[in-house]
């Protein structure tokens, strides 16, 4: 049997989003195991909702993928936040938090240029 492919993989956001949530999974896995239920939930529940917005809307309208975009984009600022939120409580270094912060940067621009390209076609 071949490899079942799916369009959305192709997408590099997504495939970005994939990895930034294996860099967060590895981040939280040594958050103290008070932040388990808490801020290393909320942190890689954020981080999967970046990659999962973003395929679930790929497979739907220009006008509703757009949307699930926001939706990726929303929860990528979440991350922004419980990145910071980790580095000011001394879960992460400076140098991990300014890796997230650059992955997120990435990724942000890439979902303004996807939506941008998205709304351009609707005109």
């Amino acid at each position: 049997m071949d490899n079942v492919h799916f369009s959305f993989e192709d997408l590099k956001v997504y495939q970005k989003a994939l990895d930034f949530t294996d860099h967060v999974y590895s981040l939280t896995d040594k958050f103290p195991q008070k932040e388990l239920y808490s801020l290393a939930s909320q942190y890689n529940r954020a981080a999967v909702s970046i990659a999962l917005n973003t395929s679930e809307g790929s497979g739907d309208t220009d006008a509703q993928f757009h949307r699930f975009l926001q939706l990726a984009d929303d929860s990528l600022r979440e991350c922004v936040t419980c990145s910071t939120i980790a580095f000011r409580r001394g879960y992460i270094s400076k140098e991990q938090n300014q890796s997230s912060r650059i992955m997120l940067l990435e990724m942000f621009k890439m979902i303004k240029s996807l939506q941008k390209y998205l709304k351009s076609k609707s005109k």
